[in-house]
């Protein structure tokens, strides 16, 4: 039963996810857009610490979690993101729904395995400079599908390594006119992004005498190259009395010369202790190097990057993960926290966010299937330097369904 709905799922959801507008952030604007993913929804809800061990879902950001899981996991989560965007001068509101992830993991034996697709980056605004009369459009984004594998070296140790393939489209627009002359401009820019990357990940979990668990973990990303396609087309337009551009005459769209964007390096370095199926708390500091890091076009000349950084802490709670009496002693209690430089810089200003996070998760037709609850509330840069500060709410939801494959029947 369960197969049957997981493939229906996938073949429903895979074109959702690949043709959502995910982003509302005019940050999105340089390099390869807003990166989405932070997590499936339970390591999300705990500040996105993913060192902290599960047997009952897909950690999707290290693969060394792959050899851990006890039955053969699907899992999907989207967002409601609402955000608030403020300058010193204006202020706007924007929603988006989206589809975050999309995962199967199975294990075997020592070995475990997962693939998936996960929208990567988004990029989505609209912007307009009354001043010059333009207005800034842009939409699509870059995904990631992947296949993991994990080694379980023994009770303690586990490795993992993804091989990942990036896929996505991005298409900015740039409509230009003045009050003064019948028409206007408008440049067309198409940026077909392929490229491929791996994850190695190693995961450690032991248990002390006091019952407390120790772990630890490391994840590394090597620096790879993304490969971009670009053209640019100009068209003579019109504007409607609604503001609309109408184009007027088009001409041949223009190839660019190919560039190589480098997918910058990564290390992340977590652990923490607790008691397993009671209450766990961690930690993790990640590094990434994307002072390399480059945008589309050339042209491209007010934002610049450097190394960025995110530090995440966060735990979850269950009151009595066996209880037969209770519904709420069994459901796990999330919260964390995180704050990251992410590489972007604007004007000699840093681009920085911060979150507060805290979820649910409650046990759902049978022992080992849940459904994830999460909610997050962070702000993502700043008012200064005629920047942009966004304050969003994010409301995340996720299914995580368990059975157990590959098991031959004793009775037919």
């Amino acid at each position: 039963m369960i197969k049957n709905f997981i493939v229906s799922f996938c073949l429903l959801f895979t074109l959702g996810i690949l043709a959502q507008e995910g982003s509302s952030s005019p940050y999105s604007y340089y390099g390869i857009g807003e990166v989405k993913f932070k997590g499936t929804v339970d390591t999300r809800s705990m500040g996105g610490v993913t060192s902290i061990p599960d047997s009952i879902h897909l950690n999707l950001q290290n693969p060394a979690s792959y050899s851990n899981l006890r039955m053969a996991t699907f899992t999907i989560g989207g967002t409601y993101n609402t955000t608030h965007l403020n300058t010193n001068t204006q202020e706007e509101k924007a929603r988006r729904t989206t589809l975050d992830y999309l995962a199967l993991g199975l294990p075997m034996g020592k070995l475990g395995a997962a693939f998936g697709l996960i929208p990567y980056s988004s990029v989505g605004y609209k912007i307009q400079n009354v001043e010059q009369t333009r207005y800034y459009t842009g939409t699509g984004g870059v995904n990631r599908g992947f296949v993991g594998f994990s080694y379980k070296i023994n009770s303690k140790l586990s490795i993992g390594l993804d091989a990942n393939y990036y896929f996505g489209q991005i298409i900015t627009e740039i409509n230009s006119g003045l009050s003064t002359v019948q028409y206007g401009t408008r440049e067309l820019n198409t940026s077909n992004i392929t490229g491929f990357n791996a994850n190695i990940g190693l995961m450690y979990d032991t248990k002390l005498k006091n019952k407390l668990n120790v772990f630890g973990s490391v994840l590394f990303t090597p620096e790879s190259n993304l490969s971009v396609t670009n053209t640019r087309s100009i068209a003579t337009i019109r504007f409607s009395a609604l503001g609309s551009p109408i184009v007027v005459d088009e001409g041949q769209p223009t190839v660019l010369a190919d560039t190589n964007m480098k997918l910058p390096s990564k290390i992340t370095i977590g652990g923490g202790f607790g008691e397993n199926k009671k209450w766990l708390i961690g930690a993790e500091y990640t590094m990434t190097k994307t002072n390399g890091f480059e945008n589309r076009f050339a042209d491209i000349t007010k934002g610049s990057f450097e190394n960025g950084n995110r530090i995440a802490v966060g735990g979850y709670f269950i009151p009595k993960y066996n209880s037969f009496t209770s519904y709420f002693e069994r459901v796990t209690y999330r919260g964390g926290f995180r704050y990251e430089n992410t590489g972007l810089v604007i004007g000699n200003k840093s681009v920085n966010d911060m979150a507060f996070t805290f979820g649910i998760g409650m046990p759902a037709g049978g022992r080992f299937s849940n459904i994830n609850f999460g909610v997050e509330y962070g702000k993502r840069g700043t008012k200064a330097a005629n920047l942009v500060e966004e304050n969003y709410l994010n409301f995340s939801l996720s299914l995580s369904l368990s059975d157990r494959w590959f098991v031959k029947r004793k009775y037919d």
